[in-house]
C-alpha cells in the first residue's frame, strides 16, 4: 500500500467519523428543540400561581414537552390528570411538606452541570441552598417541614447495578444546619457497631416526632433498611433487603422496594410493604420493576413513578397487596400531596 493510498483512506475515515459526529450533534440538537414545543395530544399547561399551602393538590415535576417541560406544576389531587399550572421553578427532583419543600436542581455550566438543592417556602421562594454534589435521585421532607433530606449520585448512575456510590444530607429548615452525609453517624449493625469503607445511604424518610427517621444502607453487597435518630446521631439496621423506604402517614408502615432473585440485572426490584409492628412483608400487586422512593397519597393508596413517553408517568397503587396499577399522570414526577 503507497504512502498516497494510506493517506487517502485515512482522510476518508476521518470524514466519516466528523460526519458521524455531526449526525449525532443535529439528532441531539433537533430533538432538544422538539422538547421545547407543545407535544399534540399531551398534557395542558399554563403558566400561574403554584404554593405548598393549597389543600387538596399534588406538586409535581411537569414533564410535558413544551415551555414549562421540568418546572413544578399543580393539579387537583382529585384529578391529577387534568390541566396544570405551571409555576416557572425548574426542578429535578421534589418533594414538599407543611408548606416547606425542597427542590434538586440542575446548573448549566459551559463544560458540565453543578447540582444544588434549594429550601423552598411555601410560595415558592428560595429560603437557603447547599450545594449537591453529584445527580440528584431522592428528596424527601419531614412531615413537620422542619427537616429536608436528599440523596445524590457521586459514582455511578443507577441503583440497580452495585458500581455506584451515594451521599444522602439532612438540613435543618429552621437552623440551616446541614449533615452532608449519613456516614458521619454511628452504625448499629446486628446489634454491634459496624465501620466499613463501602457504606452508602439513601432514600432518607421521616417520622413525624423531627427526630426518627428511616433510609438504605448498603455494604458488602447488601441493602438494610436503618433508623436513624437525630439527636444521637445513629443509624440501627432492622431489615435487610429494603431500599428507598417511605413511611406512612401514621408511622407504622414502610413502603420500599426489594430485590427479588430471578429478575433481569437492570429490573430487579418488586414492590412491598412492611408493618413496622409485626415486621410483616406485603407484596404489592405491581408486576413491574419500579425504581422510585414512593409516595403515600393518603394511607390507603400509594403513588410511584415508571418510565413513559416523555420521561416518567405516576401511577397508584392500594398499600394492602390487592387492586392493580392505574396511570393516574402522564409526564409527570416526583409528586407531593398538599392535604
Amino acid at each position: 500500500m503507497t504512502v498516497r493510498t494510506r493517506v487517502l483512506i485515512l482522510v476518508s475515515a476521518v470524514a466519516v467519523l466528523a460526519a458521524a459526529g455531526l449526525a449525532s450533534v443535529l439528532h441531539a440538537s433537533a430533538r432538544a428543540d422538539r422538547r421545547d414545543h407543545t407535544q399534540a395530544g399531551g398534557p395542558r399547561v399554563a403558566p400561574g400561581t403554584v404554593t405548598l399551602t393549597e389543600h387538596g393538590r399534588m406538586v409535581f415535576r411537569n414533564m410535558a414537552w413544551g415551555p414549562h417541560r421540568d418546572e413544578l406544576a399543580t393539579v387537583p389531587a382529585s384529578d391529577p390528570s387534568g390541566p396544570r399550572t405551571a409555576s416557572g421553578v425548574k426542578c429535578l427532583r421534589f418533594y414538599a411538606a407543611s408548606g416547606t419543600g425542597v427542590c434538586l436542581q440542575a446548573v448549566h455550566g459551559p463544560v458540565s452541570d453543578t447540582y444544588r438543592a434549594l429550601i423552598l417556602d411555601a410560595h415558592l421562594r428560595t429560603r437557603a441552598h447547599y450545594t449537591v454534589p453529584g445527580i440528584p435521585s431522592r428528596a424527601r421532607v419531614s412531615p413537620s417541614g422542619h427537616f429536608a433530606a436528599w440523596t445524590a449520585f457521586v459514582g455511578g448512575d443507577s441503583y440497580a447495578g452495585t458500581d455506584f456510590s451515594t451521599r444522602a444530607a439532612i438540613a435543618d429548615v429552621r437552623t440551616g444546619r446541614l449533615v452532608p452525609t449519613l456516614e458521619k453517624f454511628r452504625i448499629v449493625k446486628d446489634g454491634r457497631p459496624y465501620r466499613a469503607a463501602d457504606v452508602n445511604f439513601w432514600g432518607v424518610t421521616f417520622a413525624a416526632d423531627d427526630r426518627t427517621f428511616y433510609a438504605t444502607l448498603a455494604t458488602k453487597g447488601q441493602t438494610y433498611l436503618v433508623r436513624g435518630d437525630l439527636r444521637t446521631n445513629t443509624l440501627t439496621t432492622l431489615l435487610p433487603n429494603v431500599e428507598c423506604p417511605s413511611l406512612s402517614p401514621d408511622g407504622t408502615r414502610i413502603a420500599f422496594k426489594k430485590r427479588v432473585q430471578g429478575l433481569p440485572k437492570d429490573a430487579p426490584w418488586r414492590l412491598y410493604v412492611l408493618d413496622l409492628r409485626t415486621m410483616h412483608e406485603t407484596p404489592l400487586a405491581e408486576a413491574r420493576s419500579v425504581d422510585d422512593q414512593v409516595v403515600w397519597r393518603n394511607a390507603r393508596t400509594l403513588v410511584y413513578a415508571l418510565p413513559g413517553d416523555y420521561g416518567a408517568d405516576l401511577y397508584e397503587i392500594p398499600s394492602d397487596g390487592t387492586g392493580t396499577p392505574h396511570r393516574i399522570s402522564k409526564a409527570a414526577l416526583s409528586p407531593a400531596f398538599v392535604d
